[in-house]
């Protein structure tokens, strides 16, 4: 069930999170010619956000590495590229955020990762971008794997930059 909900609550995020529905409709008569939420991606970044989608909701776990017993920022990453399209990432956030390679925050596209000071050193946070300034993460003990606006105060605030592992 979790599988088949997933996209459904990353379009649930994206429409409201910060814009009501008749702003949100509002964009999407602006945008010619309309495009599907998932037509927006390449495939690869198609693959990637969906396998990480299908993970909302798995506990947060320090230094977890798999689905069953949870996942930290790191594990959670890991994961999904491992099993999407088989990159072996490091371990760290820290040694994520030497991967790829490094992008302005105004070329984010889907799939890029995503970096912050979250725990008073740059890079020790790590999540997924989705597009529409959301991005799909484990944050911290005593949460799951969910979807977050980085225009909130919190994630702008600590935001250290973007790497793209994969070309999209």
């Amino acid at each position: 069930m979790q599988k088949v909900l997933a996209p459904l609550l990353l379009a649930a995020a994206l429409i409201g999170g910060g814009i009501g529905a008749s702003a949100a409709a509002e964009q999407v008569r602006k945008e010619e010619p309309q495009q599907s939420f998932l037509e927006r991606y390449t495939n690869v970044a198609q693959d990637v956000i969906l396998q990480g989608l299908k993970l909302v909701g798995v506990r947060y776990r320090f230094g977890g590495n798999d689905e069953d017993s949870g996942l930290d920022c790191s594990g959670f990453v890991r994961l999904v590229f491992k099993d999407t399209i088989g990159t072996s990432l490091p371990r760290t956030a820290r040694e994520m955020s030497e991967m790829g390679q490094k992008i302005d925050t105004s070329q984010l596209k889907p799939g890029d990762l995503v970096f912050f000071n979250t725990m008073r050193r740059t890079f020790s946070h790590v999540g997924i971008y989705l597009g529409d300034n959301h991005f799909l993460h484990a944050p911290r003990t005593g949460a799951e794997v969910r979807i977050e606006n980085m225009d909130s105060s919190y994630w702008m605030n600590r935001y250290n930059g973007a790497r793209r592992i994969i070309d999209n």
